[in-house]
């Protein structure tokens, strides 16, 4: 059986297709906001404990940049996630880096802080919807012109 674009069935399809690219781009953006959430959780906490110690940049990969430092009690840590806010690190380079005295696994490069991620997360959630709302706009466009509610 073929349903016609104005049939109840075709109008449903739509809007179903509609809501769901929808909930797409709201699930995105809860990503984004969570992502940059967790940023600024884990720079509050080296900030409210703050340690400083100069790393030596074991490796850079995509995933992770391995950093070795040492505190002072004589402690050496290289946090198993890597560090916060790696970009432009070479191995072998020694930085400075902030760190949490109570969980030295949390380390940052110093200076940098959560707002870094500010402009590629904007800047990816704008294209998502830029994306997004035409593709539903156009999803929900009735045959012939006329427009349709969500």
């Amino acid at each position: 059986m073929q349903t016609s674009p104005r049939s109840p069935v075709g109008v449903r399809v739509r809007r179903g297709v509609a809501r769901a690219l929808l909930v797409v781009g709201a699930v995105v953006t809860l990503v984004g906001v969570l992502l940059l959430a967790a940023a600024w959780r884990d720079d509050r906490a080296i900030e409210s404990r703050l340690g400083n110690a100069t790393a030596e940049v074991v490796s850079v990969a995509f995933n992770r940049t391995v950093i070795r430092f040492g505190t002072p009690d004589g402690k050496v840590y290289s946090p198993s996630q890597g560090v916060l806010y790696p970009e432009g690190l070479e191995a072998g380079l020694l930085v400075r880096v902030e760190y949490d005295t109570a969980n030295p696994e949390l380390a940052r490069i110093a200076g940098r802080t959560a707002s870094l991620g500010l402009l590629p997360v904007s800047t990816f959630l704008l294209v998502v919807w830029a994306v997004l709302i035409p593709l539903i706009l156009f999803v929900r466009r009735r045959p012939g012109g006329g427009s349709s509610r969500l």
